[in-house]
C-alpha cells in the first residue's frame, strides 16, 4: 500500500529528500542510548499534521516546500476533510551537541473516533509530545489523550501551538495544564508550527525528557511488536513492527504468535517518510517487515512476532481492542458486484483494525455485511475509502447500536459468557415482548469543555437526549468541564453537529463506554395495508417511537410511488398504531364518456368501478421499488 499511496500523490514524492543527514546503513550503528520513540498527540484541528511536517523539514527529510504541507497525510479522504484519520510513522535523524539521534515519530489523529489508531501507536512509544492550541485551549480530546498517555506510564513533553495568531492566549492555556494535568508552566514549549517557530526546541525537549526504549538489543531471540499493518497488491499483507528484542534480517523466517504460521523474510525498511530498503531491524527501531503474506487476516493487530524455532516466546503485551459503538450494513449497489466489495472490505479492514465485520443479508438489499464502527465519523471515513481507494460503490444503512435483552425463558436465548442474554443490532431479529424481561441500551460517559456562556442551552440539548448530568467542573472564571451519562443512541447521529452550532464551534465533545444500563425499549414496525415490511423496522426507545415513526411514513409516502389501489403507510408499537399517512390511488373517470342519459347510468358505471377495486385490494400486492428501500434504509 506504501508504494500505492506514493504512485497516487507524484508531486509530493518530488520534495522528499531519500536520505537524510545520515546514510540509512548507518542507522544501525546508532545506539539503543539515543533512540527516541514518541507520537504527537493533540485534541482535532490543533496542528499535529502541520507540527509533524516542521520536524520532518528541520531534520532534513523533506525539503523545505510550499507542496509539502500535511506530508504524513497520504489519504485522499485526509486531504479532502483536512483531518488526520491514519497513524502514520516516520524515522527521522538529528544531531544535538555533536550525537546523532533516531527519532521514531508516530502522527496520530485526534478526533474521538480515531482512539484506536492512538492506543494502538503509543504502544510502539516512550513518550508523547501533547499539542494544545493557543486559541482554544485543553479541549476534550486532549484531556482524553492525555490520561491514555498516562494510563501507559510516557513521557509528556506538553507544546502550545499556534502563539502567532491574534487571539493567542499561551498564558491562560499554560493554567489549564497545570490545573487539569499538574503539568509545570515552566516546561511547556510554546510554537508555531505554520511559521515554524520553536521547532528547535521541541527537537532538543524530545531528545533531553524522553526516555530511550526498554528495549534489549543483546537479546537471542527475536520479538517485535505488531502495531500496524496494510495490504500492498505487489507484496500482500505489510507488517509495521516495534523490535522489543533482538533483531531481524532478510532471509530470515519469522512466525506470527496468534496464528502460528511462519514466513520468510522478503524485505526490511525504514520509513523516511518514504519507504527506504535496509539490511536488519535492530531491538528499539520501527520498521517494516515484507513476508508475502498474501491472506490480509493473518495479519493480526497487537500480534508478536518472532524468529521460528522450536522454543515459542512469551507473547508481548497485546493491545486492548476496541469495543465497536456504531454499527451499520453495507450492501453492494448490485450482486454481481458482491465479490469486489468483499475483497475491499477484507483489505480495508487490514488497515483498519478497530472495524468489526460480520455476514448480513436483507430480503430487500441482498447479501451483505454488518460492519461495527468507533463512531459517525469513523464509519462515513470507511465508506468513502471503500469509493476512493477500491472503486466500489457501497450501500449503507442507517448507523444503529447494539442492545442487549433478558429474555423470560432461558431455552430461547444463546448463552452469552454465562449470562441469560441476547446481544443484537438487527430489529428483524427482536423478539415478541410478552418473551423480554428486561431491555439494556448501551450508555456513554460524556466529557463537553465550553464557554460559561453556552451552559444553559447544552444542559437543555442533554436533557433532551436524555443525558443525565454526573458533575460539573470550572477550569477558570470562563469555561466549564461537564460530565453527563447519555445513551449511545442519542448522540451518533447529530449531537455533536448540534453542540457546535449552539456554542458557535467553542465546545468540544468526547465519549467513552460507560456500559450497558437498563431502559425502556421497543420495536417500531412499519406496515403497508397491514403487512409487516421486516427492512423497515427499528428499535427505538419508547419516548422517540412517535417521532420516529411520524418522521418514517412521511417519508415512505415520498417515497412509494401511487399505485392502482390506496395504501396505508402505518408505523405501529405493537398492535397500536402511533402514526399513518395515505397514499391515494390513481382514479379513473368511468363517466366520462356518458354524455347525457337518465341517472342510473352513471350510478351503475360508479359501482361496477367500486366493486372492482375492492376485489383488487382483496389480491393485489404493493410494489415496493428497489431504490425506495436504499433511499430510506441508507443514511
Amino acid at each position: 500500500m506504501i508504494y500505492r499511496r506514493l504512485i497516487t500523490l507524484p508531486r509530493l514524492i518530488l520534495n522528499v529528500r531519500k536520505y537524510s543527514s545520515v546514510p540509512d546503513n548507518d542507522i544501525s550503528k546508532i545506539p539503543l542510548e539515543r533512540i527516541r520513540n514518541f507520537g504527537i498527540i493533540a485534541h482535532v484541528d490543533h496542528g499535529k499534521s502541520t507540527l509533524a511536517d516542521r520536524l520532518l523539514e528541520k531534520t532534513g527529510a523533506i525539503s523545505s516546500n510550499q507542496q509539502n504541507k500535511q506530508i504524513l497525510d497520504k489519504l485522499q479522504v485526509e486531504r479532502e476533510r483536512g483531518i488526520t484519520v491514519k497513524a502514520q510513522t516516520v524515522n527521522i535523524t538529528y544531531t544535538h551537541d555533536g550525537k546523532t539521534y533516531l527519532l521514531n515519530l508516530i502522527d496520530t489523529p485526534g478526533h474521538v473516533d480515531f482512539v484506536n489508531e492512538v492506543s494502538r501507536s503509543l504502544a510502539a512509544c516512550d513518550g508523547v509530545v501533547l499539542l494544545v492550541d493557543a486559541t482554544h485551549g485543553v479541549q476534550a480530546q486532549t484531556v482524553a489523550n492525555y490520561n491514555l498517555a498516562k494510563a501507559r506510564d510516557l513521557a509528556i513533553v506538553p507544546v502550545i501551538n499556534k502563539i502567532d495568531i491574534k487571539h493567542a492566549n499561551p498564558e491562560a492555556v499554560c493554567t489549564d495544564l497545570h490545573n487539569l494535568f499538574g503539568l509545570d508552566p515552566e516546561s511547556v514549549i510554546k510554537i508555531s508550527a505554520k511559521l515554524g517557530i520553536g521547532i528547535e526546541e521541541v527537537l532538543v525537549a524530545i531528545i533531553k525528557y524522553l526516555p530511550p526504549p526498554k528495549a534489549n538489543r543483546e537479546a537471542k531471540d527475536f520479538r517485535a511488536l505488531l502495531f500496524d499493518s496494510w495490504y500492498d497488491k505487489y507484496r500482500g499483507a505489510l507488517n509495521l513492527v516495534y523490535v522489543n528484542d533482538g533483531k531481524i534480517t532478510v532471509g530470515q523466517e519469522i512466525q506470527h504468535h496468534s496464528t502460528g504460521k511462519a514466513y520468510p523474510v522478503r524485505s526490511l525498511s525504514l520509513l523516511r517518510p518514504n519507504e527506504v530498503q535496509v539490511d536488519e531491524l535492530l531491538a528499539g527501531q520501527v520498521g517494516l517487515i515484507g513476508c508475502n503474506m498474501r491472506s490480509s487476516k493473518e495479519a493480526i493487530i497487537g500480534d508478536t512476532v518472532f524468529i521460528k524455532s522450536l522454543n515459542v516466546p512469551e507473547a508481548l503485551t497485546k493491545i486492548k481492542s476496541q469495543q465497536p459503538m456504531v454499527y451499520a450494513g453495507i450492501y453492494p449497489s448490485d450482486q454481481s458486484k458482491h465479490v469486489a466489495l468483499r475483497s475491499a472490505i477484507e483489505k480495508l479492514v487490514l488497515n483498519d483494525s478497530a472495524v468489526t465485520v460480520s455476514i448480513d443479508s436483507s430480503p430487500a438489499l441482498g447479501q451483505g455485511w454488518r460492519l461495527g464502527f468507533l463512531g459517525l465519523l469513523h464509519m462515513e471515513v470507511f465508506c468513502q475509502r471503500l469509493q476512493q481507494e477500491y472503486d466500489t460503490e457501497p450501500i449503507i444503512t442507517a448507523p444503529s447500536v447494539t442492545y442487549r435483552l433478558r429474555l423470560k425463558n432461558p431455552k430461547m436465548i444463546k448463552s452469552n459468557n454465562g449470562k441469560d442474554m441476547i446481544e443484537l443490532s438487527n430489529a428483524a431479529l427482536f423478539p415478541e415482548p410478552i418473551n423480554i424481561s428486561e431491555y439494556y441500551e448501551p450508555l456513554v460517559r460524556g466529557t463537553i469543555m465550553t464557554p460559561d456562556e453556552y451552559m444553559g442551552q447544552i444542559i437543555a440539548l442533554c436533557v433532551e437526549k436524555r443525558g443525565i448530568q454526573e458533575k460539573s467542573v470550572n477550569i477558570d472564571n470562563d469555561r466549564i468541564l461537564m460530565h453527563y451519562i447519555l445513551p449511545l443512541s442519542e448522540i451518533i447521529l447529530d449531537f455533536n453537529d448540534r453542540l457546535k452550532s449552539i456554542s458557535s464551534g467553542y465546545a468540544s465533545f468526547n465519549y467513552e463506554d460507560y456500559g450497558f444500563h437498563e431502559t425502556d425499549l421497543c420495536r417500531l414496525d412499519i406496515h403497508l395495508n397491514g403487512k409487516s415490511v421486516e427492512e423497515l423496522c427499528r428499535i427505538v426507545h419508547v419516548s422517540k417511537a412517535q417521532k420516529l415513526g411520524r418522521e418514517l411514513v412521511l417519508k415512505l409516502k415520498d417515497e412509494i410511488p401511487k399505485q392502482m389501489i390506496q395504501i396505508a403507510i402505518q408505523a405501529c408499537v405493537g398492535s397500536k398504531i402511533i402514526a399513518r399517512e395515505t397514499i391515494k390511488a390513481y382514479r379513473k373517470d368511468v363517466t366520462a364518456k356518458l354524455y347525457g342519459g337518465d341517472v342510473t347510468r352513471r350510478m351503475k358505471l360508479l359501482k361496477q368501478q367500486a366493486e372492482g377495486k375492492k376485489k383488487m385490494r382483496m389480491v393485489a400486492n404493493i410494489r415496493v421499488p428497489h431504490e425506495t428501500f436504499i433511499n430510506v434504509l441508507k443514511r
